[in-house]
């Protein structure tokens, strides 16, 4: 399968690796254009190339980028794109540590419904509970010891993409439902950044309450806060 990585920081390094083991042929993107992409490209065998060329390269394109770097990313970066490509965003905003406020987020708008307003292009929401370093160490053989992680999405055949997707990669996939479902799987909640196997992923999806926790929204008051938009 041809894939478009668009994000070759520790979430689009790691897919970047993975991928290409596992057979696909990977097109691999950043802000920074191809030529600071050589030795990803020497060490995979992945071709880099530019942000409109990752997302024109084949059946799936994942963007996994910084939230805030969204908004610097072509506004027809999906123009002429058919829409049987999967976008997969595994996205998370930070707003203290990195992103700065997002308003439509702080006022309960989903990340990736934002996400996929920005971008004009459906998108499937997943790859974002899990450290870089375990999506790279701990994929196993279908078996009772497998980890899964959640795909939230609106599109049933683009979520069945995914989940295949991991299954691949090592993982089982859980549905969590549509993309407004998806702040069930949004930094604060029981299942972010938690090893669970497919019944745990289930019940901590559940669990979780939609009201976002105080150190996970913006805010003016603590030094070091990027209060203002980014």
């Amino acid at each position: 399968m041809k894939i478009g990585i668009i994000g070759a920081g520790q979430i689009g390094g790691t897919l970047t690796r993975r991928l290409v083991q596992l057979g696909h042929e990977v097109f691999v993107a950043n802000s920074r254009g191809p030529s600071s992409l050589t030795g990803l490209a020497k060490e995979t065998g992945a071709k880099a190339v530019t942000d409109r060329e990752a997302a024109r390269a084949g059946q799936i394109v994942i963007v996994t980028i910084p939230e805030a770097k969204i908004r610097d990313l072509p506004k027809n970066l999906f123009e002429g794109v058919p829409p049987e490509v999967v976008v997969i965003d595994t996205g998370n905003y930070y707003p203290r540590e990195r992103d700065g406020r997002i308003d439509e987020i702080e006022a309960g708008m989903t990340e990736s419904r934002w996400v996929a307003t920005q971008l004009g292009r459906p998108v499937v929401k997943a790859f974002n509970t899990m450290n870089y370093k375990k999506l790279l160490e701990l994929g196993r053989p279908p078996g009772p010891d497998r980890l899964a992680l959640p795909v939230a999405g609106d599109d049933p055949r683009a979520k069945q993409v995914v989940l295949q997707l991991m299954n691949e990669l090592g993982f089982d996939g859980v549905d969590a439902g549509a993309l407004d479902d998806s702040w069930r799987q949004q930094p604060g909640t029981p299942l972010y950044d938690k090893n669970y196997d497919s019944a745990g992923v289930r019940q901590k999806l559940a669990e979780a309450q939609r009201e976002r926790l105080p150190q996970w929204r913006a805010s003016g008051s603590t030094a070091g806060d990027f209060a203002q938009s980014a």
